[in-house]
Formats: C-alpha cells, sequence, structure tokens
C-alpha cells in the first residue's frame, strides 16, 4: 500500500473509533460502522448494496465458495442484497477491529455512470476484493471526516458521495459496481428480489429464469459475476440464514425452521446448516439462544 492510501485509511480508522457507538450520526450519510475487541465466531449477515471496509484488524468473509481473509489492503462491493457469513478474525493490539460499511445507492451509481466513458475490463474472473487506489482512499476520509462536522452533511455529504462513486468505477471493481444497473435489464436485482421474497417456494434454475424472463444461461452467468455465488447456492444462503434467525428468535424447532424456509428433507437441512455453521441446527441453536439471554448475541445481523 502506498503511503497517501495508508495515510487516509489511517484517518478513517481513527474517525470510526470516535463515532463508532453513534449510530444516528452515521446513518445520515449511509454509514454503518463497527468497533470489535475481539475475535468473533462466523454469524449470518445479510448485506444490502454497499462498500465494506476494514479499517483496523482482519475478517473472513465466506460468499458462496469464495472464503477470504482481508483486511485495510482491500475492499468489497456487494452490488445487490447478498447473504455471506463473516467473522472477525484478528484484532490490532491498539485499535481492536475497525470497520464500516457504506451504502452504495442504484440511483447515485447510475447518474455518476451516465456521465462517465465506459471503460473495458478484462474478461474472466474477477477478483472479489477490491484495491484502494489513493484517490477512492481520500474521498472515502474525507467522507467520514463529515462526521466531526454534521452541520456540512446536507451540502458536501452528495458531492463526496459521487466522488467515491466515481472513484470506483475507476477500480477494477467497476463491473461489479454497475452489475445491478445492468443497463437498465436489471436481471441480478430481480431474481434476488424473487428469492429473497418467496425463499420457500421450490425454485430451480429453469423456474427462476422463466419468472424473471431470462434465459438459464443468461441468469447464471450474471448473478455468478455479480455476487460470487450462483443463484442456488443464493438461495440455499438465504434460507440457512432465515432458519437459524427462527430458531433462536422465534423459538422454532429445527424442524418448523426448516420447512418454514423451504426445505423439504430434515436431514438435508441438518447437513447444510452443519457444514455451513459447523453444528448441528439444535446445538447452534441452544448455544445462541442461551447467548441472547445472557446478553451476548442479539440475534439480528452485526455490524461488520
Amino acid at each position: 500500500m502506498d503511503a497517501a492510501t495508508a495515510r487516509s485509511l489511517d484517518r478513517v480508522a481513527e474517525i470510526v473509533s470516535r463515532h463508532a457507538q453513534d449510530r444516528a450520526r452515521a446513518q445520515t450519510l449511509g454509514l454503518r460502522l463497527s468497533h470489535v475487541t475481539a475475535a468473533t465466531e462466523p454469524g449470518y449477515q445479510h448485506y444490502t448494496p454497499s462498500l465494506s471496509t476494514v479499517l483496523a484488524g482482519r475478517k473472513r468473509t465466506l460468499i458462496g465458495g469464495d472464503d477470504q481473509v482481508w483486511g485495510r489492503e482491500r475492499f468489497i462491493i456487494t452490488p445487490v442484497g447478498l447473504p455471506l457469513v463473516s467473522s472477525v478474525v484478528e484484532t490490532d493490539p491498539q485499535r481492536g477491529f475497525l470497520a464500516a460499511r457504506w451504502q452504495l445507492d442504484p440511483n447515485l451509481v447510475a447518474e455518476v455512470a451516465a456521465v462517465m466513458p465506459r471503460k473495458a475490463h478484462p474478461a474472466g474472473r474477477m477478483d472479489r476484493l477490491g484495491v484502494w487506489s489513493p484517490a477512492l482512499a481520500d474521498a472515502f476520509a474525507r467522507l467520514l471526516a463529515l462526521l466531526d462536522e454534521p452541520e456540512h452533511i446536507p451540502v458536501l455529504g452528495p458531492l463526496v458521495s459521487r466522488e467515491i462513486v466515481l472513484r470506483l468505477l475507476e477500480t477494477d471493481q467497476a463491473p461489479r459496481v454497475l452489475a445491478a444497473l445492468d443497463d437498465g435489464d436489471p436481471v441480478v436485482p430481480r431474481a434476488v428480489s424473487v428469492l429473497t421474497d418467496r425463499m420457500a417456494e421450490p425454485w430451480s434454475m429453469r423456474t427462476l429464469a422463466a419468472e424473471i424472463r431470462t434465459s438459464p444461461p443468461t441468469l447464471y452467468r450474471r448473478f455468478k459475476e455479480a455476487t460470487s455465488m450462483t443463484p442456488l447456492q443464493y438461495l440455499k444462503r438465504l434460507r440457512l440464514g432465515e432458519a437459524r434467525h427462527r430458531m433462536v428468535v422465534l423459538g422454532e424447532s429445527a424442524a418448523q425452521a426448516a420447512r418454514a424456509v423451504g426445505y423439504r428433507s430434515v436431514p438435508h437441512f441438518t447437513r447444510d446448516y452443519r457444514h455451513l455453521y459447523g453444528a448441528s441446527p439444535a446445538a447452534d441453536g441452544t448455544r445462541l439462544r442461551e447467548q441472547l439471554r445472557q446478553g451476548g448475541f442479539d440475534g439480528s445481523t452485526s455490524a461488520f
């Protein structure tokens, strides 16, 4: 990492450490900040379209079959709602673990993209993790700095936000940033919406492609490019995350939760659940409900 980028991210880390508890102010800039003092167990999260960053420490992110451990030298773009499993695996001795997630506004992306020339990007698999440029890190630092000057947010916030989108579109992650727009033919957003709203239905590639009026090969290719998962991998992750929520927060049994999210076979559900979370649904649910009673787990997605 070059010196200018490092200075900008150091500045961001310092700001996040001071404002991590002020959720309301962060939200005015579309930010969600996190400060964790110790490593955490893997947990299900559902990211909205966003730019996700780590400022101190390291985290593990499992998206489909893509399993990455990363820190402040990289960032992740999620162009559509994305179910994933993540955990804090390393904390900084002085700062702990610091992270910031910035909401990507598809309308803002469309506005900026409309006036920028489209660059050609190499064909082939795109790295899930982006690399900071000095200009992107500087713009992100100036956005976070507005947390110290909230009276300037209404005027400067939209301007700096547009610059961040512009800088993102200059990186190799530009295709992923643009994936949700898809030139007016949002195959991936439509598929995500259908799977999220109707996850219990018995979807196949053929039936899902027919529902959103595209071909199975087109759906598969565009969905994999945008999310690093196939549509059916995405559906499985959605179902397992919702089932875990139903067992822990609603008190449902494993069989009840499995049926509610669309599993026809409880043994199949148990195998998938154990593979993702490392424990059976019953054992994991009991442990998490106990943590909930003790105040150590809130049953919702975490900020990091």
